[in-house]
């Protein structure tokens, strides 16, 4: 944290190619949307400032891939020349990055629909643990011990689990969401 030293740092490897979020970016984007697009530039965290040059499609139309220019003069996240972003995304590398299992948490009660089913039955969320197995975490992750808590960047605070992780393969539990104003249009 850049106002608690005394919280440590660590080092982030920058590359060539880099894993952001797919809801960081959006080919035709709602008013109000500060993240990535074409023709807009974003600051990446603790980075540099971007901008899509290129969109690659797969065969069903599936965003794959964005080739970006970066502005070298940006590093650290500000502009010498005054230019202002209103967006910054987090990254991870994709040569340096590490596969982890992540298991999103919501509420086991839909409370949306009530508690109860018109039969009576409880009202069950169907997404209440969702299961992600191939997220990409910055490599220092990796040898997450159980109960090492982190903040993933507008996804909430996790924890290493304490009976699934092993070493070298670490098991996120999210443990408190973050709320956030933005929400994708579906």
């Amino acid at each position: 944290h850049p106002d608690h030293p005394e919280m440590g740092k660590r080092d982030v490897v920058f590359g060539k190619e880099l894993f952001i979020e797919k809801s960081d970016f959006m080919v035709e984007p709602p008013k109000k949307y500060f993240r990535l697009f074409p023709g807009n530039e974003v600051r990446l965290k603790g980075a540099y400032f971007i901008k899509v040059s290129e969109i690659i499609k797969d065969e069903n139309g599936e965003v794959t891939e964005l080739i970006c220019t970066y502005d070298p003069a940006s590093k650290g996240g500000n502009s010498p020349d005054g230019r202002k972003v209103k967006g910054t995304i987090h990254w991870v590398s994709a040569e340096y990055g590490k596969k982890a299992t992540v298991r999103l948490y919501e509420n086991l009660i839909d409370e949306e629909l009530g508690v109860y089913n018109e039969d009576g039955s409880l009202n069950l969320n169907p997404n209440s643990l969702v299961v992600l197995k191939e997220c990409y975490v910055e490599p220092s992750l990796k040898e997450a011990k159980a109960y090492d808590s982190f903040q993933f960047v507008r996804q909430g605070f996790f924890c290493a689990d304490c009976k699934d992780s092993k070493p070298g393969q670490p098991v996120f539990n999210r443990i408190v969401s973050l709320k956030s104003s933005f929400v994708l249009p579906k």
